[in-house]
């Protein structure tokens, strides 16, 4: 257990409702997933803008925290403090009584069964991958002891997959795992696969028929079985006296079970199970690119949605049933690697030194098969790289689908999967996922190059929940510009267009001036947007800084920014969260391309009215901080308009 995570534990709990709200908590690769008992009692948006929070989501009836790859040794940290209490001890996790709607429901099912047992399907994935690997380059030979044992390493997990989804599938239904593992180990005997082979009827009490069909592999029959058994349970831990309870609970479940499984359950969810493999049989002849191209192009947005839950076990069921993963596997490493270039391309476009940071480890958990950190911490922030991605991806998918590009063995979807293509005593589908994964790559990057040049070109005033519109390009020039009264313009020094040309930058408001981390804000705070200070206004007005020209107003009115003569671009953000106002209490009285001159009203503003909902200290940031040498803050405390407030320095 990793204590450096306490405190980011510590505060995640706090802001999801504290111990007593939670209901369950679990994780996969790069989330938390909370089940709350009153998701209102849960700050999203504070959690949204935590340092170490990179998105914060309800999904499938499940509050997601987006962590990042270490989300593990936070997990530990709160699995600690939350303590022994789950679901079960908590109203059976109902979540507090709120209703799911059935796809919620399903998805939720799914994940909670499949996702415990990816990283062992992972690795088993990887051994048959070494062991194609060895038999290409003719390390061992396919008649060996050795290829004999290495591949019993790899297919043990496939032929107790049955065994594994009871054990899962009992943990989230909150039934006994093991009673639910020993009545999979009954369809597993082999004496029953004897019975199988021998292919005479089998009648149990010479009444109840049984249907002659071996589970070994398979996905659906365990699934319907244990959904049974649930309830089973749960009614005999009702009828069945405490005193005996211990001794015919076990006994009756597994005589009820087993008969079930091996006469009703069993056959219904081999025949659907074969059903399916038809199905997966018919796409791959009929419309083998479909798959590929749906996954590839839209897998973030399922991501986004956690619909990827529930699509990513029909590749486990297709490799349980056919041996091999046409599904899932080729668009998702498609998609995965489209959104690691994207995000790549970024990290080597922006100039902004904290996104640049982020971009490049982000990155490269995208090209591993992670893509989380990408997602949520630049491509859909960004929104353009999100886009370039999708149309790689759906690019890739669609030459892996047109070739019929398959895996053979569950895995890691980055760039180390690639290994997982090599089957059939043939490199084929190997050669040709590398070919789909450099088509992605390339329409990805390329278009992420090509879109970077216009967005990339202006400063992004972009915040999690709010955006900067531009105005039409007429604005300022066809239009009349409506002129500020004499009375409206505030007396300032007569340094006049020397301030920001000399470096020096004059303040905007009456107030108090406070650093950036003062300002209680993780965007601002850490200066992800661009160095600069706060204020705390005394009155609701905002004044120009220096000569220059409106370059972009909020189309919530909350935020305006100007570029002085000599480039400076600064954005004066009035407030905290004041975007949900939606420009209520905000009276910007310029627009864009209106030319302003230092000490020139530029807003005014409802203070009390806005103060009763929101925070009003205002962020004055030099959104293109990065081409300065330094930013120094010159003053602090109370201040009046037109004082000397900031001091750069240029490179």
């Amino acid at each position: 257990m990793s204590r450096e995570y306490e405190g980011l534990a510590r505060e995640i709990l706090n802001k999801v409702g504290g111990k007593e709200n939670v209901l369950d908590v679990y994780h996969c690769q790069t989330r938390l997933r909370f089940r709350l008992a009153d998701e209102g009692k849960a700050d999203q948006a504070g959690l949204d803008s935590m340092d170490g929070v990179a998105k914060v989501l309800i999904s499938g009836g499940v509050f997601q925290v987006v962590i990042g790859t270490h989300v593990k040794y936070v997990f530990e940290e709160i699995d600690r403090l939350v303590g022994p209490k789950k679901a079960e001890e908590s109203g059976g996790g109902n979540q507090g009584g709120q209703k799911r709607n059935p796809a919620e429901v399903v998805i939720d099912f799914v994940s909670g069964t499949f996702q415990p047992i990816i990283p062992a399907l992972s690795g088993a994935g990887m051994v048959k991958a070494l062991l194609a690997l060895l038999v290409v380059f003719e390390l061992i030979d396919n008649q060996s002891q050795t290829y004999y044992l290495l591949n019993l390493f790899a297919d043990g997990i496939f032929y107790y997959l049955p065994l594994l989804l009871a054990v899962t599938e009992a943990q989230k239904l909150k039934c006994n795992p093991i009673l639910a593992a020993g009545v999979a180990a009954i369809m597993l005997h082999p004496n029953w696969a004897a019975l199988v082979t021998a292919g005479e009827a089998v009648r149990f009490f010479k009444i109840i028929p049984f249907t002659l069909t071996t589970y070994t592999g398979s996905v659906i029959p365990i699934i319907l079985v244990v959904l049974a058994q649930a309830y089973v349970e749960k009614w005999l831990d009702r009828l069945i006296p405490k005193a005996v309870k211990l001794v015919f609970v076990p006994m009756l479940t597994f005589l009820i079970m087993g008969t079930l499984a091996f006469s009703v359950l069993g056959p219904i969810g081999s025949v659907l199970g074969n059903g399916l493999g038809v199905f997966f049989t018919f796409l791959s002849t009929n419309a083998s690119w479909a798959p590929a191209v749906v996954i590839g192009g839209f897998l973030p947005l399922m991501v986004m949605f956690g619909l990827h839950n529930g699509v990513a076990p029909l590749g486990v069921m297709q490799m349980a049933d056919l041996g091999y993963d046409s599904i899932f596997g080729p668009g998702c490493v498609c998609s995965n690697i489209a959104q690691g270039v994207a995000c790549l391309v970024v990290c080597l476009r922006t100039k902004d030194g904290k996104l640049k940071q982020i971009a490049g480890s982000a990155s490269v958990t995208g090209l591993m098969g992670i893509t989380e950190p990408a997602l949520y911490g630049v491509n859909l922030p960004k929104k353009y790289p999100l886009a370039a991605a999708m149309i790689g991806g759906g690019c890739g998918g669609l030459y892996a689908g047109l070739t019929h590009t398959h895996r053979f063995a569950t895995g890691s979807s980055g760039l180390p999967a690639v290994l997982l293509y090599i089957g059939d005593n043939s490199m084929t589908c190997f050669y040709n996922i590398l070919i789909a994964l450099v088509i992605s790559a390339v329409v990805s990057g390329v278009l992420t190059y090509i879109l970077s040049l216009k967005f990339e070109a202006a400063p992004d005033f972009t915040r999690k929940g709010e955006s900067l519109q531009k105005a039409p390009a007429s604005a300022g020039k066809g239009e009349t510009r409506q002129e500020v009264p004499a009375e409206e313009r505030t007396a300032v020094p007569e340094a006049g267009s020397r301030a920001c040309e000399d470096g020096t930058i004059y303040s905007p408001m009456n107030g108090e001036i406070i650093t950036l981390e003062e300002i209680g804000d993780g965007v601002f705070s850490a200066g992800v947007l661009g160095q600069g200070c706060g204020i705390r206004p005394a009155e609701g007005k905002v004044y120009a800084p220096f000569d220059g020209e409106v370059i972009l107003v909020a189309d919530t009115k909350h935020a305006i920014g100007v570029r002085s003569r000599d480039g400076m671009e600064i954005m004066i953000h009035v407030g905290l969260e004041t975007v949900e106002l939606g420009g209520e209490g905000f009276d910007p009285v310029v627009k864009t391309g209106d030319p302003v001159t230092k000490g020139q009203l530029l807003m005014n503003f409802d203070l009390e009215k806005i103060g009763e909902k929101y925070p009003t200290v205002t962020a004055f940031l030099i959104t293109n901080s990065f081409a300065y040498q330094s930013v120094s803050l010159v003053k602090q405390g109370g201040s009046q308009v037109g004082e000397m407030m900031i001091k750069t320095e240029k490179q």
